[in-house]
């Protein structure tokens, strides 16, 4: 039995016809795994999670979720087998409450949302004292910890992570993987897009470095923070603090 929640086999994607980002792309994440996916500016790193989630139609390839290939569904028909994506920039209802955008994220259940917000409620202690406030008065890290909880009202079994980092400050940088490191306790697979390269490889059981859309090197992430190769190529300064 395969005991891979997901697998990209040489798939090929972009945004324009014939003209590819992704070329050939393999990646593959097993159940509770926290896989971090880095590489320079265009490596093709956020297209991977698009094309994922569907956001993005593959030109060849198959991607399997669960046992089924799922190239060529749509987001709404993923979200509802068990993914979530969060991407990097406007990821928040800003006019709504905080409260109001996690009950948002459960758009697909029935029934009473209580025991889910106050799931998230502990994971994300500030959220619950922000309930009522309006998310677009929040933080960058507070959105982004919004964000992460609104996905997780759908107790996916994998969750796409698209830069959490992004412009953050260095204190909320550490926030928002400390909050990544509590999900990643709770049993679910997440796969972890990130320019901050050397922190997302060091809480990571595996990694991929992209270049030029190919996974160029995959390996343990511990392994890839000390490889010299992955280290002069790709972390620069990073590496050798």
């Amino acid at each position: 039995m395969n005991k891979n929640i997901l697998e990209v086999h040489n798939v090929y994607a972009g945004y324009l016809q014939g003209l590819n980002i992704l070329q050939g792309l393999n990646f593959r994440i097993a159940p509770g795994e926290l896989v971090a996916v880095i590489g320079p500016n265009g490596a093709g790193k956020s297209t991977l999670a698009k094309t994922i989630f569907g956001l993005l139609t593959p030109n060849q390839g198959t991607i399997t979720f669960k046992g089924e290939n799922i190239a060529g569904l749509k987001s709404n028909q993923i979200v509802r087998r068990g993914m979530c994506y969060v991407p990097q920039i406007a990821n928040v209802f800003s006019a709504l409450s905080v409260e109001e955008n996690l009950e948002m994220g459960a758009f697909i259940r029935n029934g009473s949302l209580k025991t889910l917000k106050d799931s998230i409620y502990a994971m994300f202690p500030r959220l619950a004292q922000r309930s009522r406030q309006r998310a677009g008065t929040l933080s960058g890290g507070e959105r982004q910890m919004l964000a992460m909880g609104r996905a997780l009202m759908l107790d996916p079994e994998l969750l796409i992570l698209d830069e959490p980092s992004a412009a953050l400050s260095p204190m909320l940088v550490n926030g928002v993987f400390e909050q990544i490191s509590a999900i990643k306790e709770t049993g679910k697979a997440i796969i972890l897009v990130e320019q901050n390269a050397k922190k997302a490889l060091k809480m990571s059981d595996r990694g991929y470095v992209l270049e030029n859309g190919c996974d160029r090197f995959e390996g343990v992430g511990i392994d890839l923070l000390h490889d010299p190769k992955v280290g002069e190529l790709y972390l620069g300064a990073a590496y050798n603090q």
